[in-house]
């Protein structure tokens, strides 16, 4: 097997991979060979769009439409792909959403969907595919967390929140797990070149940006390149951590 085709007999799931860092991270799994479940809960046209380039990178794809915060869906998001592929190896919990405000004036709603959308579809889906990964002795299982999770945001008292449980939740299940070869890893991206920051204020990108050693946004591609080596079988002695791919802002 060649290294560019690592993941040539492996299932991925890619929650919220319509666009963005998602699709990033599908993308190069597609390119390394994965068979890949292209997870959307509105965009069908984009993921529609992102498994056409999957296929055409030689990988294998297929697109499911799913409310990863609602546990039936989480459910049959897992079911679609053991049914389609034959088997799940690898699960990346990206899907995610922003509603950024001064506390002050964040609504209950707002606080109410960010939690379900970042840190409860990360519990239904990793408890929707767990059984069958530790059944199988062996599972990979990447939460796309934040350095917001890790320093905390202005604005963001939600969304901080959201990421910081992922890291929990990310190293208690990978103290559940690991007796059965299941590794279970978080990312935390920075400021990384995606749509999320174009709707960003000016003056705030400025400021952060003098926040970051590097000097520079992240690149989506460089968050893919992160998940698919904690992935991979060189990771492999790799669990409970999280990798900050941040340029350096949350230097630990």
């Amino acid at each position: 097997m060649s290294e560019s085709k690592i993941f040539s007999e492996k299932v991925v799931v890619v929650t919220g991979s319509s666009r963005g860092i998602g699709k990033a991270i599908a993308l190069e799994f597609g390119r390394c060979g994965a068979n890949v479940v292209v997870n959307y809960n509105r965009s069908s046209d984009q993921a529609d769009a992102v498994v056409a380039e999957i296929i055409a990178s030689g990988g294998n794809a297929a697109a499911f439409k799913a409310d990863v915060a609602e546990p039936i869906e989480a459910q049959n998001l897992v079911k679609f792909a053991i049914e389609t592929f034959g088997d799940l190896h690898i699960l990346v919990n990206n899907a995610g959403i922003t509603r950024d405000n001064l506390i002050m004036m964040m609504s209950d709603s707002d606080w109410d969907s960010v939690m379900n959308a970042n840190l409860r579809s990360t519990f239904n889906c990793s408890k929707a595919a767990i059984r069958h990964m530790m059944r199988k002795r062996y599972g990979r299982i990447i939460n796309i967390s934040s350095v917001s999770g890790q320093m905390g945001n202005a604005g963001q008292t939600n969304y901080s929140a959201s990421k910081a449980g992922q890291i929990g939740f990310t190293k208690a299940l990978a103290r559940e797990v690991s007796s059965r070869h299941v590794t279970v890893n978080a990312i935390a991206p920075g400021f990384i070149d995606t749509e999320i920051l174009e709707t960003m204020p000016v003056e705030i990108l400025e400021a952060a940006m003098k926040m970051i050693p590097l000097g520079r946004k992240g690149k989506p591609e460089e968050i893919a390149y992160a998940v698919t080596f904690l992935a991979s079988d060189k990771a492999g002695y790799i669990t409970g951590q999280v990798l900050g791919v941040d340029g350096g802002m949350a230097m630990m």
